[in-house]
């Protein structure tokens, strides 16, 4: 699996969290390390019917999760699902989106 992401997004930094403490294995691919890592990702963006109403909202659309079919998600539970993962449990949940 691949996930694109950037270490200023609160979901993304949950999600790193959640790799780290429970040991598995997936690509991670901070888009703002480099100009190519955030082309590869403006492609995918630009053209994926998934943004489709993110484009219209002006929303960024990450942590962005592929699996090795290509099929793509938002959703953090659907994606560990692919690689035999449990649902993340709210005490794994390290920051909180502001109110």
């Amino acid at each position: 699996m691949k996930v694109y992401g950037a270490e200023i997004c609160i979901d993304c930094r949950n999600y790193k969290a959640i790799q780290k403490r429970r040991g598995f294995e997936a690509e991670y691919i901070e888009i703002t390390e480099d100009t190519g890592k955030l082309k590869e990702f403006l492609k995918i963006r630009d053209h994926a019917p998934l943004f489709a109403p993110l484009r219209e909202r002006g929303g960024i659309g990450i942590p962005l999760f592929v699996n090795e079919d290509g099929k793509m998600t938002f959703d953090m539970d659907e994606a560990l699902s692919w690689i035999g993962q449990a649902p993340v449990r709210s005490d794994e949940i390290i920051e909180k989106r502001p109110e």
